[in-house]
């Protein structure tokens, strides 16, 4: 089993930055092996991808509102990805949520932060 915890998410005025962070723990996965994706789910809304990153290369894509403002990373020896959030706006008010994809197929979700962008 795979737990994922979330956190860094909060209240920031338009134009601000936030970095959330998404650590994992548990059994029977290999971090590194594991795709990682950052997704976001905003009132009255479908859960949206907004960033992934593969386990080989760490090559990332984004979703098209979101480039060149936000950039995810990971660090496979603290099991932990990161989402850079720089230049917020009030439409990227959302719950966040981390995903681990492993190798067989299995994803996991982590429990959401809350990220508002709000004057």
């Amino acid at each position: 089993q795979v737990q994922l915890v979330e956190s860094g998410g909060g209240l920031v005025q338009p134009g601000g930055s936030l970095r959330l962070s998404c650590a994992a723990s548990g059994s029977n996965f290999i971090f590194s092996l594991s795709v990682m994706g950052w997704y976001r789910q905003a009132p009255g809304k479908q859960r949206e991808l907004v960033a992934s990153i593969t386990s080989s290369s760490g090559s990332t894509t984004y979703a098209d509102s979101v480039k060149g403002r936000f950039t995810m990373s990971r660090d496979n020896d603290k099991k932990t990805v990161y989402l850079q959030m720089n230049s917020l706006k009030p439409e990227d008010t959302a719950v966040y949520y981390c995903s681990l994809l492993k190798s067989s197929g299995v994803r996991f979700w982590g429990q959401g932060t809350q990220v508002t962008v709000s004057s």
